[in-house]
């Protein structure tokens, strides 16, 4: 699906041009100063993508393709950025790294988090383990949400339907996807509070299609609900703590692996509290943030199963600004990770443990440190270190050099960009412990990424960049048969290094007051063995048109080149390599601002009702209209 919001349309200033960017130093500094190129989804594009999942969102980003996010709401995602994997991506929510220790790489769904409750989502790409951690291989993620209003009590509202039909069938346009969202915040002198609660419903998609000339399956529902309560106090102008709980659960029907229609579904419950502590002082500042959360999940299928899991991480860190241009920062990130796993045996009725979290753990203890240096001719430096200590796997050292140069031409700046950055991503539980498939020899993957660049920008009205990367990667963790007469399948990692190299464009152009153009480009070689369902070519464009401070539509466009898949042959017994075809989609958005209040917006996906595939015989989005309001008290 392609992202449909009225933010198509918002000025420049408010989508692309960042003035001030954290996540790539963890100091605050001017976007022309950052040896980075960040992308940010701002509140203005989030207020009017209503229904829109937060994968959909992502999947428009330059280097990213999230898997799934245009199939069936229940399907899982993959996030392939840069030729990578799920387990080289970092997600962050409120400045905390989420992870699942059950998944099988340890990656935290996004399918738990509702759009409505985002304030911003900002996402760096590259090796980030200096700042981020085990797993910031290729990108970070970092998830904002929502500020308590000033005022001693706001509500909003938010309510979206559409239709959720495959591309080529005769299927009517019923309203089978229901969103909607309750926010109840506000500040009571130096005490502030934030209640929400939403719940999205859709039917009428089938996790897998048929084949041709077969009936059409069943459809598969993804039904999810979730809440949570916030509260906080200002101790002054420069001391913030809040404290947090919340609770999501959702359900996801799928079906048979060999593409048969089942009655399966997955049950997934989390719990999650934590706090924030923000101190700001005459020369830097102090936080601390953590969270701790358990995730249960269920499956019912012919092959049952149960995982509970518990996970806890810190992340605190100060910073101190010397002067001259220079900041230094300091801080500690810590992870401690569980599971425990139950199956019911072959011949069987009930659950039976074969994974103890007394054995199925880890912690991870991380100083890290890095320093930010502004200069008045141009040159910004950004470079830092981390050692790693993992009870399993030792001491471990990863550290990052990036320069920048400005070089300012009247109102115009051309800055170049360049970066060597390592990181390091140990296994996950379930590849070292799982009873069929798990290995406990397995190595950490570690890989090395370059990056150089270009970026122009002529005030606020265009900018353009180009970027090139590459990525050695060793000691990748693939999944292998190892014994191909008995189909005996083993996580290990593999002898040969593992390469993947591309190039991202951007553009960025504001015509007057009325029309803006965003787009992007990217190029990913990965080697043919590890290139599965990344598409070599992909583009995005977006065209907005601002008809009055109350009405804006825009159309937006994404293309993705051939990619191959794999699938079993329940006849042959052996798996076979498939071409899923190149793909383009078309949507059209429009949002009115009916008044201070009230905001209505609608949008129309993949208008030619284009038939394509994400994942090999597994249904995807056709032509869908969705529509909806806020409306904030």
């Amino acid at each position: 699906m392609l992202l449909s919001a009225t933010a198509f349309a918002q000025d420049l200033s408010n989508t692309q041009q960042l003035d001030t960017v954290m996540l790539g130093t963890k100091v605050p500094i001017a976007r022309e100063n950052s040896g980075k190129v960040i992308t940010k989804i701002t509140q203005e594009q989030l207020a009017t993508a209503g229904g829109i999942s937060v994968a959909a969102l992502i999947n428009e980003v330059s280097g990213i393709e999230i898997n799934g996010s245009r199939s069936n709401d229940g399907q899982n995602l993959g996030y392939y950025v840069r030729g990578g994997r799920n387990r080289q991506v970092v997600i962050m929510v409120d400045g905390v790294q989420l992870n699942d220790p059950s998944q099988i790489a340890n990656d935290y769904d996004l399918r738990l988090v509702p759009t409505e409750t985002i304030e911003s989502i900002e996402i760096l790409k590259g090796a980030s383990s200096v700042l981020y951690g085990s797993g910031a291989g290729t990108a970070v993620i970092s998830i904002t949400t929502k500020k308590a209003s000033k005022k001693k009590i706001s509500a909003t509202f938010t309510s979206v339907v559409g239709t959720n039909r495959a591309a080529d069938t005769d299927k009517d346009y019923d309203f089978e996807e229901v969103t909607n969202y309750v926010g109840v915040n506000g500040t009571l002198g130096n005490f502030f509070y934030d209640l929400t609660f939403g719940n999205r419903y859709v039917n009428g998609l089938s996790a897998t299609a048929a084949a041709e000339g077969e009936d059409e399956l069943e459809s598969d529902i993804f039904n999810r609900f979730n809440a949570r309560a916030l509260v906080g106090y200002n101790f002054k102008d420069h001391i913030q703590y809040s404290q947090f709980v919340s609770a999501s659960r959702f359900k996801a029907d799928f079906d048979n692996f060999d593409y048969t229609d089942a009655e399966n579904q997955s049950i997934t419950e989390e719990i999650k509290t934590g706090g924030h502590f923000h101190w700001k002082y005459d020369k830097g500042i102090f936080v601390f943030n953590d969270a701790f959360t358990w995730i249960e999940r269920e499956i019912t299928s012919d092959f049952p199963a149960r995982y509970d899991t518990k996970a806890y991480t810190l992340d605190t860190y100060m910073t101190y600004e010397f002067g001259s241009g220079i900041t230094a920062l300091a801080g500690l990130n810590h992870n401690s990770s569980s599971f425990e796993s139950f199956s019911v045996p072959f011949g069987g009725t009930s659950f039976e443990q074969n994974i103890d979290n007394d054995v199925a753990e880890f912690t991870i203890y991380d100083p890290y440190a890095s320093v930010t240096y502004v200069s008045s001719f141009g040159l910004d430096v950004s470079a830092g270190a981390r050692l790693n200590i993992h009870s399993d796997y030792g001491n471990h050292v990863v550290y990052n050099v990036n320069p920048s140069y400005r070089i300012n031409v009247g109102a115009s700046q051309v800055k170049l960009l360049a970066s060597y950055s390592t990181a390091y991503i140990t296994p996950s539980l379930f590849q070292l412990h799982d009873p069929l498939y798990g290995n406990i020899d397995l190595q950490p993957e570690e890989n090395a990424t370059i990056e150089g660049g270009v970026e122009y920008t002529m005030g606020k009205g265009f900018r353009a960049s180009v970027l090139y990367f590459n990525r050695d990667e060793n000691n990748f963790v693939d999944f292998i048969n190892i014994d191909p007469e008995n189909f005996v399948f083993q996580y290990q990692n593999t002898a040969e290094g593992y390469t993947a190299s591309g190039i991202e464009v951007e553009l960025v152009k504001q015509f007057g007051t009325k029309v803006n153009l965003t787009a992007n480009y990217t190029n990913t070689q990965a080697d043919e063995r590890f290139a599965l369902r990344i598409p070599e070519h992909k583009a995005n464009a977006r065209l907005g048109y601002k008809f009055s401070e109350k009405l804006n539509v825009g159309l937006a466009y994404q293309y993705n080149s051939d990619r191959e898949d794999v699938f079993f042959n329940n006849t042959t017994f052996e798996s076979e390599t498939v071409t899923l075809e190149s793909y383009g989609l078309l949507g059209f958005n429009a949002g009115l601002n009916v008044s201070r209040n009230l905001k209505l917006f609608m949008s129309l996906n993949n208008i030619l009702d284009e038939d394509y595939e994400e994942v090999y015989r597994f249904e995807t989005q056709g032509r869908n209209i969705r529509g909806g309001f806020t409306l904030t008290f």
